[in-house]
């Protein structure tokens, strides 16, 4: 896996020269990314090489990166710039800072962590060239393995079933679906058939599959056919066809349970933004937020798959985390006297109609989403 080159950030993670530095995680270990006064960005292990203090802590200034410890400061490419209590020249030319082949490009900022003699040449993808407004760009950090992520990904049967509501709005209801092909951004199937034969072709770069679904008869009764072709480019990648566009989805480890999901939405026209983060279901700022690229989902809410919000973000959830609090704060007589009264309110037909057992109870309305 380190033998690759891997995206690390977005660009708009580093928005600016001398901006603030961005703690990093990849595959197990931990790294800081900055963008100097010069416009580039760097990539070095998070620790300081002198006495271990983190560099997300430090000041990014004067074309380097500064230890907020002991002033020590860094380019790029690992030079030890200043050491501001060491004032022999000599001492710091002699060492250099654990730094990292980066490239820009896309949108994303990218890296080579392993071996330098076993450093492949920069992989190119199509959304690199065109207008930067035809390419959207979203990292989403989930606490999920890579793998399950990157296998469950290219699986193409699934689409038209958990993410029904977008890609195949009709399942269940019409006999025929007609995807809209007036709206740039839909992500609809052409065909509602969700049980795709799937042929599979080995390739240089990992493999490509198609999915052939069949579609409805032609006007002289012959059968007809959608054919969806998904490259699959190992160790993070897959190109997801759309019908006017492309997503390419790379699944990059932090480590053994989370994974950074970088999505680029990439065609001949300009996105809106607002838009695609409904399509992709980040628009719940509770789940998801441009500030920290967070996907906050879990058991407790249902991993943002109910449609209906109250003010902590999915049905039920306030009422749930209401009652926990107030049986926090309740010691057992109290809570017992309380339960009294409840169960008085509830003979008298006041508001506290549901039992502490009942309260928050999911509703089990609404339907999935474009999430995974």
């Amino acid at each position: 896996m380190r033998r690759y080159w891997l995206p690390v950030c977005t660009s708009e993670q580093l928005p600016k020269p001398d901006c603030d530095p961005l703690r990093i995680r990849l595959l197990g270990e931990r790294f800081v990314a900055f963008r100097d006064t010069s416009g580039r960005p760097g990539l070095l292990e998070e620790y300081c090489m002198h006495r271990r203090a983190s560099l997300a802590l430090g000041r990014v200034e004067d074309n380097g990166i500064r230890c907020l410890y002991h002033g020590w400061k860094f380019g790029v490419d690992g030079t030890i710039q200043e050491t501001p209590n060491h004032c022999d020249e000599r001492f710091r030319k002699r060492f250099k800072a654990p730094a990292f082949p980066v490239r820009e490009a896309g949108g994303m900022v990218w890296a080579y962590i392993g071996p330098a003699d076993k450093q492949p040449p920069f992989q190119k993808y199509e959304f690199f060239d065109g207008p930067a407004e035809n390419r959207l760009v979203f990292r989403i950090n989930r606490p999920a393995n890579y793998l399950q992520l990157f296998e469950g990904g290219t699986d193409s049967s699934h689409v038209g079933i958990l993410h029904c509501n977008l890609a195949n709005p009709g399942w269940k209801t019409k006999p025929e679906h007609v995807p809209d092909t007036s709206d740039y951004a839909s992500v609809a199937l052409a065909v509602d058939d969700n049980a795709p034969d799937i042929e599979i072709e080995h390739t240089e770069y990992g493999y490509h599959y198609a999915a052939k679904r069949t579609g409805p008869r032609s006007e002289n009764g012959t059968e007809t056919n959608s054919v969806r072709v998904t490259a699959v480019i190992l160790p993070t990648c897959r190109i997801i066809p759309l019908t006017r566009y492309q997503f390419f989805v790379f699944e990059v480890p932090q480590d053994d349970v989370r994974t950074s999901t970088y999505v680029v939405a990439h065609g001949p026209q300009s996105f809106d933004r607002k838009k695609m983060r409904g399509v992709l279901g980040l628009d719940n700022e509770r789940l998801w937020s441009e500030k920290d690229c967070e996907y906050r989902v879990s058991e407790e809410n249902l991993f943002g798959q109910r449609s209906l919000e109250d003010e902590y973000g999915l049905v039920g959830l306030k009422r749930a985390r209401a009652g926990r609090r107030e049986h926090r704060c309740l010691n057992g007589a109290d809570r017992r006297a309380a339960q009294g009264d409840a169960g008085g309110s509830r003979r008298r037909g006041g508001s506290l109609a549901a039992s502490p057992a009942r309260v928050g109870a999911p509703s089990r309305g609404g339907t999935g989403s474009f999430r995974t």
